[in-house]
């Protein structure tokens, strides 16, 4: 199953700058420097943007967990990089109850796949 409505999905703008591509944030900051050492920055946070919305397109979601808030999906697989290399990464994103938009939540690099 690919993420229901991927196309339209949501990637805000803070949450890249401030999370994702952010070398400072306690927790993201280990996750800032794969994605920066992959070409994404700060400067170019939509191209991380569309990246991600792609790879939601692309690959199967792995995993979904529902509750009274809404659904949550995972996934994981390949992921293009500006500079050209092909990410192995995991993706989580969020269907609130009673919308249909996704939104991104986090990722995070996986292992390396052999193809």
């Amino acid at each position: 199953m690919i993420l229901p409505n991927a196309a339209p999905a949501h990637v805000a703008k803070e949450k890249l700058l401030a999370y994702l591509l952010s070398p400072t944030h306690h927790r993201g900051k280990s996750k800032a420097a794969f994605f920066i050492r992959h070409g994404f920055t700060a400067a170019n946070w939509m191209e991380l943007a569309a990246s991600l919305v792609l790879h939601a397109m692309e690959n199967e979601v792995t995993q979904t967990g529902a509750s009274r808030y809404g659904t949550r999906y995972a996934i994981d697989g390949l992921l293009h990089a500006p500079n050209e290399s092909v990410l192995n990464v995991h993706s989580v994103w969020f269907i609130a109850a009673g919308e249909e938009i996704p939104r991104f939540t986090t990722a995070h690099p996986l292992k390396r796949i052999s193809r």
